[in-house]
């Protein structure tokens, strides 16, 4: 539930609540004071209005039942004395609040109520004129008594009076009634309103505060539960968000220091070894050790192939670094895919020859075929992949096939080797950054181990995929597919 809905449903509830609870508490209490059970009255219809009227309603209900009976008494006079005329009358009347008691002489010949005999000996004496109203208490009830004084058909002397209760809610007992009724009423709205917003708003901010203390600590395990709607949902679904995002970072933060950490190690490692190999070769030369044109020749020679590896290793950390900023810079243009591999052939050909290496070439796409590329980082591509088979060549005479395929709207190169193969459980994971299988984990290898992770990111900014496969023992191939480019015709 959103704030503002639940504010409402507060307010409301603040005004609504104790009134419909108060009038409720006021009708309740009337309605037991009218049924209390010491006044032994039996009321078959209530008029509330009267249970707010003071003794004027009263005294005008006992006048009107007074001239009532006065009036038939007067015409029927043995009526008074007829105990089924009393009994009827009596419970006409009681519906108004009062019963008649019949006096003759000084004892009771009839009582409508239970407590007649309470109230009789303090009832007024037979007299001929005709009385005034009197009220009297009795266990601080009210009562207005009224009396009509007749003759008995044997001479005795007869009266009969009504009595009416004053029960006006307007009462000392009422009112404490009420004072405790409000209060208790009170009290409930204010517990109950109380726990719904403790429920609803301060157990979970609480628990949210928790949660960020857990995030600040560094704990990004603790989850919260996404439940409701409104302000509350969307605060729990953000944190989830947040925390989710926090903990992927938090992992990629660890793992790119773990890689950083290998890396620094490769690269430690593998430059060592060319410059150990060059500064062995430079002393040579310096002790004279190379005293032939063709020992001077050599020497020089690999002098120079170890500083172009070296060269290498800083390409590939710069390209790395590049690959982590996402900022690997791109000289995009058209070029001619059959010039363009037949000339990169040719630059990696003359290397392989001098390692023992076959290198074949085919080209199965029009002459006329261009793609959008950049050319210096498609040639990394070529020379990463071909340097890889190169690398793990196990073979006395290696081949390396180049195919270059027409798939209609795009073009396939496939670099095929007859090396030593990669195990199906590794070939998934060769693009991952830093990732070795086990038969490449040999120090005289070297390598800084994202070779391929690089060619990964060129291929696919260059809008292609990549992929591969092996055999142990046969070789590998590497695929990529780079789409064709076709100038669209107005």
């Amino acid at each position: 539930m959103k704030f503002k809905t639940r504010l409402r449903v507060t307010f409301i509830t603040i005004i609504i609540l104790p009134l419909v609870l108060t009038a409720l508490a006021f009708f309740g209490i009337g309605s037991f004071l009218l049924y209390h059970p010491t006044q032994n009255i039996e009321i078959t219809e209530i008029d509330y209005s009267l249970m707010s009227d003071g003794i004027q309603s009263y005294g005008q209900i006992t006048e009107e039942l007074y001239a009532q009976i006065s009036e038939e008494i007067e015409l029927h006079p043995e009526k008074a004395e007829d105990l089924e005329y009393l009994e009827a009358k009596n419970e006409a009347i009681g519906k108004r609040f009062s019963y008649l008691i019949v006096r003759k002489d000084d004892e009771i010949y009839y009582s409508g109520d239970s407590t007649a005999e309470t109230i009789f000996n303090s009832l007024p004496e037979y007299e001929e004129e005709k009385q005034e109203d009197k009220i009297y208490y009795f266990n601080d009830v009210q009562r207005i008594v009224k009396q009509i004084n007749f003759r008995f058909s044997d001479g005795s002397e007869g009266t009969l009076f009504i009595v009416t209760h004053i029960k006006s809610l307007i009462s000392k007992t009422l009112l404490i009634d009420m004072i405790i009724a409000i209060v208790l009423i009170l009290v409930f709205t204010s517990l109950m309103l109380t726990r719904w917003i403790h429920k609803g708003v301060f157990l979970p901010v609480n628990e949210l505060n928790t949660a960020m203390q857990n995030i600040a600590e560094g704990n990004f395990e603790y989850r919260l539960s996404v439940e409701g709607k409104g302000e509350i949902g969307e605060l729990y679904q953000n944190y989830e968000e947040m925390r989710l995002r926090l903990k992927e970072s938090a992992e990629e933060k660890v793992q790119q220091e773990k890689q950083n950490r290998e890396l620094i190690s490769n690269i430690s490692h593998d430059l060592k070894t060319p410059i150990t190999a060059i500064k062995g070769y430079v002393e040579g030369i310096m002790d004279g050790v190379a005293d032939t044109p063709e020992k001077m020749d050599k020497y020089i020679r690999t002098v120079y192939n170890k500083a172009n590896d070296m060269d290498r290793l800083i390409n590939e950390l710069t390209i790395y670094s590049g690959i982590n900023s996402n900022r690997i810079p791109y000289n995009f243009h058209r070029i001619n895919v059959a010039d363009y591999f037949k000339d990169c052939v040719e630059d990696v050909g003359l290397d392989l020859d001098s390692k023992n290496i076959e290198l074949n070439y085919s080209n199965l796409v029009d002459p006329d075929v261009v793609v959008i590329a950049d050319p210096e980082q498609m040639k990394r591509v070529i020379n990463n992949i071909i340097g890889n088979s190169v690398k793990y060549m196990d073979k006395e005479h290696g081949v390396i096939d180049i195919r270059i395929l027409d798939e209609i709207d795009s073009i396939r190169v496939e670099i095929e080797d007859n090396g030593k193969g990669i195990a199906a459980k590794d070939l998934p994971n060769i693009f991952e950054r830093f990732y070795r299988t086990d038969s490449s984990r040999n120090s005289s290898k070297g390598g800084s181990g994202i070779g391929l992770s690089i060619v990964k990111k060129i291929v696919e900014d260059h809008g292609g995929y990549i992929w591969a496969t092996s055999k142990e023992g046969e070789g590998t191939c590497m695929h990529f597919v780079l789409r064709k480019y076709s100038e669209t015709k107005m």
